[in-house]
């Protein structure tokens, strides 16, 4: 019994966004903002179904596909791109020369990361220095977000559905930065640990898929 719901919850990258994308199926009318949310979600689904599959049946992939490490690195690279484009189309306070700044700062580390440091289609391990510096950024952006709503003082803070995603993520990347930081090192001294660390990744995505969910079906 243990061994099917550890299965299970090893799958909840897949199944947690079937939460968000179910919602979605019944309230399709959402604001331009969430757009890139939108498209984040079924690029997710697609990437992380793919990679679970190949962790799982890997013996049965042609081609010699024995790693789904790389899937993690491009997904992380995409999630990036999807969830800055939904800060940029939040309003003007995140189109100033900080965030461009950020941006491009973000951008030519990872450039630099992988052309001097990693692989960045290691099939050994996934990038802990990508993933890390993606919720490092997050961890900005969604401050900044808080700041500037306590400035205008915005009323009906829990209905608006921008409040909902930010909060989502802002849970996914503080739970997950000392994750992402220290899994590879963890990964080549104790496997195990490194593994039950992970769970903590993913219940952290089943919080993020979650919130997601709410701001979807709060109304428009």
């Amino acid at each position: 019994m243990l061994e099917k719901l550890y299965l299970i919850f090893n799958w909840s990258e897949v199944w947690a966004l079937f939460i968000p994308l179910l919602v979605l199926a019944f309230r399709r009318n959402q604001p331009a903002f969430l757009k890139p949310v939108i498209i984040y979600l079924w690029i997710a689904l697609f990437l992380n179904l793919t990679g679970d599959s190949i962790a799982e049946f890997k013996e049965y992939y042609a081609g010699g596909i024995r790693s789904n490490n790389p899937l993690y690195n491009i997904h992380s690279v995409l999630r990036f791109v999807c969830f800055s484009y939904f800060f940029q189309l939040l309003g003007a306070h995140f189109k100033g020369i900080f965030n461009r700044i950020i941006s491009l700062a973000a951008f030519t580390l990872i450039l630099l990361d992988f052309i001097f440091i990693e692989n960045f289609m290691n099939t050994r391990h996934l990038s802990g220095n990508l993933l890390a510096l993606e919720a490092f950024v997050f961890m900005i952006f969604c401050m900044q977000y808080y700041l500037f709503q306590l400035q205008v003082e915005t009323s009906a803070f829990f209905k608006r559905k921008d409040f909902w995603v930010v909060t989502g993520l802002s849970i996914f990347v503080v739970v997950n930065f000392f994750v992402f930081l220290f899994f590879v090192p963890l990964l080549t001294e104790n496997p195990d640990l490194a593994d039950r660390m992970w769970s903590i990744h993913n219940l952290a995505y089943i919080v993020l898929c979650i919130f997601i969910a709410k701001a979807f079906y709060e109304p428009a």
